[in-house]
């Protein structure tokens, strides 16, 4: 299929599947037309390869990062340590990012409850390490590193 149904199927923009094919993340035939600029002919492989990509870019994996993989992919395959390698190093930034996220959760309720109460005492505010207030604590509220747990 040439790159406009591609685009169409896959869901991706023309410009992005001209992108994704300069990375080297795709790479489709050369159709006999098209003179110094032959036709680019996707085929199903190609559109599976786009799955594979949405899916890491949503694990939290660069372009760079996919790409390299994908060249490994093709060129010798993964071994299972080294698929087990990826997934290891995926679930880590991904549970740093959970913790991230329970922080910003934890943070907006209890910011949403000082507001609900009327504001009485500091404001909420949010640090690297935990869930602070200013000066003195609202009440049922402690500053101690374990909140952010």
């Amino acid at each position: 299929m040439l790159i406009g149904e591609f685009a169409q199927r896959t869901g991706l923009s023309q410009d992005t599947v001209r992108f994704y094919v300069r990375k080297g993340l795709l790479t489709p035939q050369l159709g006999a037309k098209g003179g110094r600029n032959p036709y680019q002919i996707f085929t199903d492989r190609d559109a599976s390869t786009v799955r594979m990509i949405r899916f890491a870019q949503s694990l939290g994996l660069p372009l760079k990062e996919i790409a390299e993989i994908a060249t490994e992919l093709q060129r010798e395959g993964l071994s299972p340590a080294r698929e087990i390698e990826i997934m290891n190093i995926q679930l880590v930034k991904l549970e740093q990012k959970a913790t991230q996220l329970a922080e910003l959760t934890n943070y907006l309720r209890a910011k949403r409850d000082w507001v609900v109460c009327g504001k009485p005492g500091d404001e909420p505010r949010f640090t690297d390490d935990t869930l602070c207030l200013i000066q003195r604590p609202v009440s049922g509220f402690r500053c101690t590193s374990s909140d952010a747990d």
